[in-house]
């Protein structure tokens, strides 16, 4: 178990062997989430968004929004 103390500004420092295992460099930004007893502190990387990913119903909508603006933007490089 390793632990950590609160410095009077509210920070935390995570040791070094969580960030080097976890690939967190200065300005990794992390989602916290509360629980009854609990703080849960997840960085937001990659797989953060990855897990994230279908969460939210399109029904396809994104997928053919991004389809319309590749189009787009091949369009535009034609015509330069």
């Amino acid at each position: 178990m390793l632990t950590t103390i609160m410095t009077t500004k509210g920070q935390i420092v995570i040791p070094s062997r969580i960030r080097r295992h976890m690939n967190i460099k200065q300005g990794s930004k992390f989602y916290i989430e509360e629980e009854v007893d609990k703080i849960i502190i997840k960085p937001m990387n990659t797989e953060y968004f990855n897990n994230l990913a279908g969460v939210l119903p399109t029904r396809g909508k994104l997928t053919k929004a991004l389809i319309e603006d590749r189009a787009k933007e091949r369009e535009k490089q034609v015509h330069k």
